[in-house]
C-alpha cells in the first residue's frame, strides 16, 4: 500500500535509500559564489511533499520505531497550461554553512548527552538569496508560503503566483496523512528551489491539526504546553512535575522524537538535495512553518524567509543546534517578516485565559534567530493586537500588497531588517531541573 503512493521512480529511490539506512550524499554547494550576482528568478511548482509513517517492517529503524518518510509527488506540466512565470528578485547573500553534517549532528549529540560544547567548521559562502528589500519578492514568497496550506492550484485557498501552477494530488494531503506538508517550487533549469512549509492547522480544521499542536507546544512553550493546573492532563510530554518544576533534559529529549517536525524536515531536506544535488535552496514558511524553516536553515546553512513565526531561539537551543560565530543568533541569511498586531511572533499570546490557551496552544516564546522585518501596523493602520491578524492571508492581502513608505520621497518600501540581540526572557514561575535555571534569554 505504501509503495503505491510513491508517484515517481526518483522519489521512490530517494526514500527507499534513506529509509534503508544507505548514506546519502550531503549537499554539495558547488561554486555558488559565482552565481550570486543580483538577478531575477522564475519558478514553477514541481513537487508536493508529505510525511508518512510506513507500516511495513522493512521500513522500521533498528530500534523498531517507525521513522517518518518524506515523499515527493512529481507534477506533470501537461496537466495545465502555463501563464508567464512569477518573477522573484535575488541579491548576493552570505550564508554560514556547516562544513560537515555528520560533525554538526555529532556536536548536537555531545551537547545533549555529555553537555560538552564542541566547535565545528563553518564555510562562509555567498549564494543568490531573496532580495528582502523588494516588496514584490516578499509578496511572492508569502504567496508560496500560503500555498503550502492548499491542496493544489484548483483550491480556492491557492494564491496565483502569476503563472498558473500545475494541479496536483499531493501525497501529504491524503485523508489519513497527518504529518509534515508543503510544496516545492523550482526554476526551469532546476538551479534554484524553494521549499515551502505549512504552518499550524487549528484543532478540528484538518488531519494535521493534532501533530501541529504537539509541535507548537513542544517548540514554543516553557514546559510541554503546561500553563496551569487546568492543562495538567493536556500537556504534550511528561516533563512537568508538581511544585511548578520542569525537567529540562526531559523537554530536550521530547524534541528528538519523530513526531517533532524538525526531524521530518531534516529528512525532507536530505531528500530534496538528493533530487537537486547542485541547486541553490531557499526555505519559506508561515507560523510554525516559518519557525521550522529557520531551524532547518540554520542546520543546512541556506537562505530563509519566515512569516509571522513564533520565536524559535529557545527551540534551537533545546535542539542543541550549533550556531556559527561570531554572533550566534545574528544570522545574515535568516529573515522573519511579521507585523506588530500579531501576538504570536511578539510572544504576547500568553495567559491561561488568553485565546491561544483556550485553543490549546501555549505560545510563550518571542526571540527569533536571524533578523526581523517588522511592519508597524498598529501605528500605520490603527490595528489592535489580535489573533485574527495572524493568518498568512492578512500578510498577503493587507500588509505586503503595498509599499510601506513613500518610495517617491526616498522612503523604504520594506522596513529595515534588524536583529533581536537584546531580546530577553520573561521570568517563568517554573523551576527547571536538573539545571535549576531556565534557558535564559531564549524565550
Amino acid at each position: 500500500m505504501l509503495l503505491s503512493l510513491f508517484l515517481s521512480v526518483l522519489s521512490l529511490n530517494s526514500d527507499i535509500t534513506r529509509a534503508s539506512g544507505i548514506q546519502q550524499q550531503p549537499f554539495n554547494s558547488g561554486d555558488l559564489s559565482s552565481q550570486a550576482s543580483a538577478s531575477t528568478l522564475t519558478f514553477k511548482l514541481v513537487h508536493d511533499h508529505g510525511q508518512a509513517y510506513p507500516e511495513e517492517s522493512s521500513f522500521k529503524s533498528s530500534t523498531e520505531t517507525q521513522q517518518p518518510l518524506i515523499v515527493f509527488k512529481d507534477l506533470q506540466p501537461g496537466h495545465t497550461d502555463f501563464a508567464p512565470p512569477a518573477v522573484i528578485k535575488t541579491r548576493p547573500m552570505r550564508v554560514r554553512r556547516p562544513r560537515s553534517q555528520s560533525a554538526f549532528h555529532e556536536a548536537r549529540r555531545e551537547s545533549r548527552v555529555n553537555r560538552i560544547s564542541t566547535s565545528i567548521d563553518w564555510d562562509d559562502i555567498e549564494v543568490p538569496g531573496p532580495d528582502i528589500e523588494d516588496r514584490e519578492t516578499l509578496l511572492e514568497l508569502a504567496k508560496m508560503t500560503g500555498n503550502a496550506y492548499a491542496l493544489d492550484s484548483g483550491s480556492t485557498r491557492w494564491y496565483p503566483l502569476d503563472p498558473k501552477w500545475n494541479t496536483s494530488t499531493p501525497f501529504g494531503w491524503e485523508v489519513d496523512d497527518d504529518g509534515f506538508r508543503g510544496h516545492v517550487f523550482a526554476t526551469a533549469d532546476n538551479s534554484s528551489v524553494v521549499l515551502s512549509i505549512k504552518g499550524t492547522t487549528l484543532l478540528g480544521g484538518g488531519p494535521t491539526a493534532k501533530k501541529d499542536r504537539i509541535n507548537d507546544n513542544r517548540l514554543f512553550s516553557c514546559c510541554c504546553g503546561y500553563v496551569n493546573w487546568r492543562w495538567r492532563m493536556n500537556t504534550v510530554c511528561d516533563c512537568y512535575s508538581s511544585g511548578y518544576r520542569c525537567n529540562n533534559e526531559c523537554i530536550r529529549n521530547a524534541l528528538l522524537e519523530d513526531s517533532v517536525f524538525y526531524t521530518a524536515g531534516v529528512n525532507l531536506y536530505n531528500n530534496l538535495t538528493y533530487l537537486y544535488p547542485t541547486a541553490n535552496i531557499w526555505i519559506v514558511g508561515h507560523s510554525l512553518g516559518g519557525a521550522l524553516a529557520s531551524l532547518l536553515g540554520t542546520t543546512f546553512g541556506v537562505p530563509v524567509v519566515g512569516f509571522e513565526a513564533p520565536g524559535e531561539r529557545m527551540a534551537a537551543k533545546r535542539l542543541h543546534l550549533p550556531m556559527p560565530p561570531p554572533s550566534p543568533y545574528n544570522l545574515d541569511s535568516t529573515y522573519h517578516v511579521y507585523h506588530n498586531a500579531d501576538p504570536v511572533p511578539l510572544g504576547a499570546c500568553l495567559g491561561w485565559n488568553g485565546l491561544c490557551s483556550k485553543g490549546g496552544y501555549a505560545m510563550e516564546t518571542r526571540c527569533h534567530l536571524g533578523k526581523s522585518i517588522v511592519y508597524d501596523t498598529v501605528e500605520k493602520k490603527g490595528w489592535y493586537n489580535s489573533l485574527t491578524r495572524h493568518p498568512i492571508k492578512v500578510v498577503i492581502t493587507q500588509v505586503l500588497n503595498e509599499d510601506w513608505g513613500n518610495v517617491t520621497e526616498g522612503e523604504r518600501a520594506v522596513p529595515e531588517a534588524s536583529s533581536e540581540e537584546d531580546c530577553v526572557v520573561r521570568t517563568s514561575r517554573l523551576t527547571f531541573a536538573p539545571r535549576l535555571t531556565p534557558d535564559a534569554g531564549m524565550l
